[in-house]
């Protein structure tokens, strides 16, 4: 099938291309040039008119435990295969769901009975697995339960992996547990994005594990250990090392907008990526609103655990995430390679992430108030 998208500003990771069309063949970017210059197209051409509004890569979201009231914690594959469409209708093309901390064999479990959906989708596309856990550390859990929390275990690893059909493709460790050197080196041998996260890490044992290949961050900021001036910390290492990657949850609260526009000037823009990090009720229209078993209430902008008030994640969705970037002052062209072109880099993926010749025609419209018009998917 052939497909037109006419008058769209397309964005590219470094600008505004105005009064453009795309032209779509067999799910990839064939053409793409300024409206004056487009020629007539055939009868069976299916034509869309963006009418002005922005066209921009799907957005990829790596860390994700779910939305619209389904996410993997129900552990079916319908749950990720309604989680799939949910996605879609907000601009999200490809993403990794998330699972808690928890204790292997039920972390297990979940994998074994969701990974049927794989190769299913009707919306975003699943990329592989995300684990949170189990293996960070106990002083810095967040809102994962204490009694999940587990030493590395090459054993329990390999089971896992096996678990998952080999589809694990992030993994969030305390760069500071012993064993570090095995995990790391079986997920460098199974192609698995190993990064730093509910760690309490020193600056020095931070950098220890970059060596190693940890050069990826799991929610700056939130749950490791901060930035001090005589003790760096975790933080400070992501800070410090600009070649370190690391996740931004863009709500405002997880972190401030002045921090967040502070990590935009001293970090280079390709690595910072954007992600949600959006509980299952997100966008859950009635209660019961539950995340990793617990109850949860949204309160001053996020989602927190009803017994304690502790932050159990945001309600963002990604694109609001990418208003709220512009909204602090990053161009545009900047926020949506936070959310598209730069986690596709991250892991990789050199075949969608922008709006170029050959590239999937992942895309997505949206207005100028941010809501999505339309998501194409390839």
């Amino acid at each position: 099938m052939k497909r037109l998208i006419l008058n769209a500003r397309v964005l590219t990771p470094t600008a505004v291309l105005p009064d453009y069309c795309l032209e779509i063949t067999g799910g990839r970017i064939t053409a793409l040039t300024p409206c004056a210059q487009q020629q007539a197209w055939d009868a069976d051409t299916e034509v869309f008119d963006a009418c002005g509004a922005y066209v921009a890569p799907g957005l990829i979201d790596l860390h994700i435990h779910g939305t619209g009231g389904f996410g993997p914690e129900l552990g079916t594959a319908q749950a990720l295969l309604d989680l799939s469409v949910e996605l879609a209708r907000h601009g999200v093309t490809a993403f990794s769901p998330t699972l808690y901390c928890g204790k292997p064999a039920d972390m297990c479990r979940i994998l074994e009975n969701t990974v049927r959906a794989f190769g299913q989708e009707k919306g975003a596309q699943l990329l592989g697995y995300h684990l949170e856990g189990p293996f960070i550390s106990p002083q810095k859990p967040g809102v994962m339960k204490p009694e999940d929390i587990a030493p590395i275990d090459l054993q329990q690893m390999q089971a896992l992996w096996q678990a998952a059909q080999g589809r694990i493709i992030q993994m969030t460790v305390a760069p500071e547990l012993p064993g570090l050197a095995g995990l790391a080196a079986f997920c460098q041998k199974h192609h698995i994005l190993l990064q730093a996260g509910h760690t309490n890490a020193t600056y020095a044992e931070f950098l220890c594990g970059a060596q190693l290949g940890i050069t990826h961050a799991t929610h700056l900021f939130n749950a490791m250990r901060g930035f001090t001036h005589r003790e760096p910390g975790a933080a400070g290492a992501v800070l410090l090392h600009p070649e370190i990657s690391t996740e931004i949850i863009a709500d405002g609260v997880h972190v401030h907008p002045d921090v967040v526009q502070f990590v935009t000037r001293i970090k280079p823009i390709e690595n910072i990526v954007l992600i949600t990090d959006a509980l299952r009720p997100t966008a859950q229209a009635k209660p019961p609103f539950l995340a990793n078993g617990e109850e949860v209430v949204f309160d001053g902008g996020v989602w927190k655990r009803k017994s304690d008030g502790v932050i159990a994640g945001s309600g963002l969705t990604l694109l609001q995430a990418v208003q709220n970037m512009v909204r602090w002052g990053l161009p545009l062209p900047q926020a949506v390679a936070c959310a598209s072109f730069n986690p596709a880099r991250l892991l990789g993926l050199g075949d969608r992430g922008e709006i170029a010749l050959g590239k999937r025609a992942d895309l997505v419209v949206f207005d100028q108030e941010f809501q999505v018009q339309k998501t194409f998917l390839a």
